[in-house]
């Protein structure tokens, strides 16, 4: 499988949107996946810097079939953020209309923040697969530092946005966060993913770009607390 799946991981301000200071300042991932037999790809959070993100596939001899969105901000989809308007889904619709995976609870603030309409949108429940040629990708809703949150696993490799980083894990204070869901996802709906998977994460925070899941467990501090009780009094919350 390894030598079938097509999988790039795109620095917004270094391969992508590389004269954006806000891109460079948010180090976001964008992650393009598919199936080198098929010729088919998906893009993980299209955001900054479509056209760039298009080239990429174009040079790679790979055709968009559809986007996956880990959660609805608008640094990973597009839309407005401290004053400044940032490309993603309304643009991506434009350049190459596909459909766009969303886990159903983040359905509303995606159309929210982007603008795109419900009938661009295909709904999901945990579980579900998306077929990248003939490539599963399995989608794992991780709700915590947004309602419908969702991290993506494939062959061995899982996409987390802002569930999960390799040092830390996404915020619970913005609206829609939620302390508690945030814990059972990192340590229940996450044990899931076997050890030996690598992670790859929606923003570079670390020096690395990736590690292995095993690594992350033992040395990421969100993975200390051994009961709810203990991840809120930790963090803060209630």
């Amino acid at each position: 499988m390894d030598e079938r799946l097509y999988f790039r991981q795109l620095l917004a301000g270094r391969d992508v949107a590389v004269h954006d200071p806000l891109a460079r300042q948010m180090v976001n991932f964008v992650y393009l996946i598919g199936d080198r037999e098929s010729g088919e790809a998906v893009v993980v959070d299209p955001a900054y810097d479509i056209a760039g993100i298009c080239d990429v596939l174009d040079a790679d001899g790979m055709q968009l079939t559809g986007a996956l969105v880990t959660h609805y901000h608008p640094d990973h989809v597009g839309g407005s953020m401290m004053g400044h308007t940032i490309e993603g889904l309304a643009e991506l619709l434009e350049h190459r209309p596909v459909p766009i995976h969303v886990q159903e609870p983040e359905s509303f603030g995606v159309q929210k923040v982007t603008g795109a309409s419900a009938s661009d949108l295909v709904e999901h429940q945990s579980g579900d697969s998306v077929m990248v040629g003939d490539i599963p990708i399995e989608l794992i809703h991780t709700p915590g530092h947004t309602p419908g949150s969702q991290c993506f696993l494939v062959d061995g490799h899982l996409v987390s946005g802002d569930t999960l980083f390799l040092e830390g894990c996404g915020r619970t204070d913005l609206p829609g966060g939620d302390a508690r869901e945030l814990y059972f996802s990192l340590s229940q709906r996450l044990s899931k993913v076997a050890g030996e998977a690598v992670l790859f994460p929606g923003h570079q925070y670390s020096d690395a770009p990736s590690a292995s899941m095993a690594d992350t467990r033992r040395t990421n501090f969100v993975f200390r607390p051994q009961s709810v009780e203990q991840w809120l009094s930790m963090f803060g919350a209630g």
